[in-house]
C-alpha cells in the first residue's frame, strides 16, 4: 500500500544528537531538556548508533549501572541492531520496518549520511489511519502475554459472535475473534 508521503515529508530534520563520549546521564538530561524519547549518537559528524528510552530503562537502570560513569556507547543500539529508513521510502513501508523490528524511531540515512530521523508518531501524525496496523501488533503482543493465550488461527466464524475475522485466536479450547478472545481470558 502506497500512502503517497515518504519518510522525507514526515522527519526531523535536525534530530537530537550526542557524542559518544556522553554518560548515561547527559544523554538522559538531554531527553528531558528537549522532550523526545531518543538521541541519536554521532562520532567525529559520522552517525553511530541511537539511545531510546527503552534502552535506559533496560540496558541501564535495569543493569544498576552507574549514570555518571557509564559512557552511552555501552547502552546504545548501532551497528547491525540499528533499523533505519531511506528519505524516499513510503512512510507505510517505514512502518511496516518499524512494526517488523519492534521499534519506534528510524534514522533516516542518504548515501551513508544522516539525514534525519523519523517516529511513529511523525507517520501517524499524518497518516492516522494507518494506526490501525501498528495497533493490531500491540493487542496480539498483550494477549500472548497472558495466561491461556494460543497461536493465531486461519481467517473464519468466531465462535462467540459469528461474525468472520482473518485475526482468529484460540483462548482456552474457543476459536474468537480479536473483540471477544478477551472475554475468553
Amino acid at each position: 500500500m502506497k500512502t503517497g508521503y515518504r519518510v522525507i515529508d514526515v522527519m526531523t530534520k535536525r534530530p537530537i544528537v550526542a557524542g559518544v563520549d556522553a554518560s548515561v546521564r547527559d544523554v538522559a538530561m538531554l531527553m528531558r531538556e528537549k522532550n523526545v524519547g531518543s538521541v541519536l549518537l554521532q562520532d567525529g559528524g559520522e552517525f553511530v548508533g541511537i539511545v531510546t528510552e527503552w534502552d535506559l530503562v533496560r540496558r541501564s537502570m535495569a543493569e544498576s549501572l552507574d549514570a555518571d560513569t557509564t559512557p552511552i556507547t555501552k547502552v546504545m543500539t548501532e551497528g547491525d541492531g540499528m533499523v533505519t529508513a531511506s528519505p524516499g521510502m513510503d512512510i507505510f513501508e517505514a512502518l511496516q520496518l518499524m512494526r517488523e523490528h519492534d521499534v519506534r524511531h528510524l534514522p533516516v540515512i542518504d548515501g551513508g549520511r544522516l539525514v534525519g530521523f523519523a517516529t511513529l508518531k511523525d507517520i501517524l501524525r499524518v497518516q492516522p489511519q494507518l494506526f490501525e496496523l501498528i495497533a493490531e501488533k500491540y493487542d496480539i503482543r498483550e494477549a500472548e502475554r497472558k495466561p491461556g493465550f494460543a497461536e493465531r488461527l486461519d481467517s473464519g466464524e468466531c465462535e462467540l459472535c459469528g461474525n468472520y475475522s482473518e485475526r482468529l485466536r484460540e483462548v482456552r479450547g474457543v476459536t474468537s475473534c480479536p473483540d471477544c478472545f478477551q472475554d475468553v481470558e
